[in-house]
């Protein structure tokens, strides 16, 4: 009997504690789901209290622009007070002056026949539309003030086509940078729908930003649209009664991140865990993350590259195939969303520390290296940089500062892995000394670097950033651009020697020698020359 009612004890016992641990498992879902919810609910409050300090912030101080009248519907309103007419002239092919073509220019018919062979016919309308012109039939832009701090009278970027959104477009160009071409082939598969209209809910925010007096100075961001976070929310009434399409070009996000590097700085005791921003012995990382697309204000870029806006536009139209007339018809339109790669920012600790002056800043502005950030090449030091960087901003933020990390689409300094590629075998089937590097890309590319510094600050200007206590970089390009941009560095931090691969001693030697910053030795030419990378078949250097 004794032996009867032990064992029915341990079977209800274990029936207790299964039923425990099933109501444990309800209760962490049921939480998950109510923190989940709680999250959203958040994100939205944030995102209205976010929209609220904006229109704050343009209520106070100096008024507001207001903007000058039209002649016709909303009209483009410019904030520097040019002319309506377009300043660019087309020529013929025989010098004559073309004329713009009438309200609705058109290509031959396209046949909307079904094709024999199956295959989708195109949704499209039988007249393909080549450009517009100001003042031209049903062509009337929102307004867009560059730098108001009213966001009412600033305006929101519009480049949608969609067909209830394409003649009020203020901008020229598309969104997703350079993967518009593969929204233009999902349409073309009909994988998607022109009228396919973003549903944003939930997607607010998940951390607050601003705003900062930078965003209303015209000078201080060219290259990126300051309100690209809130757009959606922050001009939702312009949506409801204009039916047109407004995207956000911001976006932000939180995550965790795993490095396996960072699991051995970890082990070396570099890094400690603290639960928070470094979360356990496997090095992983708390992050907040900002995607950033390019919206470029055309005077500001034509300005900040000391050149005159039409002979930016010319170039840009020209150098792209002709790809965006609208550049030398459109001199009313002041925006251009570029085919171009964007950028990501990676903050360590508290967002908002980022702009505290009183708090130290670590900053690590890095341009994108497939083969070395992604897939180990031993040839640059791109990734040990990058990892050093990432390590270092930690370290920052670990200490009550703050740590960021900003990633650019620029691979192979901006003239692409193609080339890049050709670099190298021009590199490894020649002698690959130190002081031939840049001789071998100039040789191709004709230039030795495309990445253009001079549009990077905007993104530092963006975060509320106002000094740079550690700049872990040694190029001299962005140093002399954040700068010039206002914005002081007081430490700059090289790459450890030891995290320098033997393979890459060519590259960092000659960058030293062109004016990288260093606290080592700077080499001479015939230094140089005896700095040789290995052979492609040599497994021992």
């Amino acid at each position: 009997m004794a032996t009867s009612a032990s064992a029915s004890q341990g079977v209800d016992l274990a029936a207790t504690l299964q039923e425990i641990l099933s109501n444990i498992k309800s209760l962490q879902q049921e939480h998950s789901q109510l923190a989940s919810a709680v999250d959203a609910i958040n994100g939205r409050v944030n995102t209205l209290a976010e929209i609220k300090e904006v229109h704050d912030e343009a209520a106070k101080g100096t008024p507001a622009l207001k903007p000058q009248p039209s002649s016709h519907g909303h009209g483009q309103h410019l904030s520097d007070g040019e002319s309506r007419a377009s300043p660019f002239v087309l020529h013929g092919q025989d010098g004559t002056h073309a004329s713009p073509p009438p309200a609705t220019p058109a290509s031959p018919a396209l046949s909307s026949s079904p094709n024999i062979d199956g295959s989708r016919r195109s949704s499209y309308s039988s007249k393909i539309i080549l450009t517009s012109y100001p003042g031209q039939s049903g062509v009337d832009p929102l307004p867009m003030n560059w730098g108001n701090k009213d966001p009412n009278l600033r305006g929101p970027v519009v480049v949608s086509r969609n067909h209830s959104t394409i003649r009020k477009r203020n901008a020229i160009g598309a969104h997703g940078g350079s993967y518009s071409i593969y929204y233009a082939l999902a349409v073309a598969s009909k994988n998607l729908t022109l009228d396919h209209k973003p549903d944003f809910t939930n997607t607010e925010p998940a951390a607050k930003i601003g705003p900062f007096p930078q965003w209303h100075d015209p000078k201080k961001i060219v290259a990126m649209d300051p309100l690209g976070h809130l757009a959606p929310w922050l001009f939702k009434d312009i949506i409801n009664r204009d039916d047109v399409e407004i995207r956000p070009t911001i976006a932000v996000t939180k995550a965790h991140m795993k490095i396996p590097e960072l699991e051995n700085s970890v082990a070396a005791g570099r890094l400690k865990p603290d639960g928070k921003i470094c979360l356990n012995d496997l090095g992983e990382l708390a992050v907040t993350k900002f995607a950033v697309e390019p919206v470029w204000y055309l005077p500001g870029v034509a300005e900040r590259f000391g050149i005159d806006e039409a002979t930016l536009r010319r170039s840009l139209f020209e150098n792209t195939g002709g790809s965006y007339p609208e550049l030398i018809t459109r001199g009313d339109i002041k925006l251009f969303l570029p085919p171009i790669g964007g950028l990501t920012v990676y903050c360590f600790g508290d967002p908002a520390k980022m702009s505290d002056p009183n708090v130290r800043l670590a900053l690590r502005v890095h341009d994108e290296c497939n083969g070395s950030d992604v897939f180990g090449s031993d040839i640059c030091t791109c990734r040990p940089y990058l990892i050093f960087g990432i390590e270092e901003a930690v370290k920052e933020a670990q200490k009550g500062g703050s740590g960021v990390v900003i990633y650019f689409r620029k691979e192979g300094r901006a003239l692409g892995e193609v080339t890049k590629y050709l670099v190298y075998n021009a590199r490894k089937r020649g002698t690959d000394r130190a002081s031939e590097y840049f001789k071998r890309t100039e040789n191709i590319a004709g230039v030795k670097d495309m990445r253009f510094q001079a549009l990077m600050p905007d993104i530092l200007h963006w975060l509320g950033i106002t000094k740079i206590d550690r700049m872990l970089s040694m190029s001299n390009m962005k140093h002399d651009a954040i700068v010039e941009q206002g914005i002081p560095i007081h430490e700059r931090v090289p790459i450890p020697d030891e995290m320098i691969p033997e393979d890459s001693r060519v590259e960092i030697d000659a960058k030293i020698h062109a004016g990288y910053f260093t606290t080592g030795k700077i080499m001479t030419l015939e230094e140089l020359n005896n700095v040789q990378g290995r052979a492609w078949e040599d497994v021992d250097h």
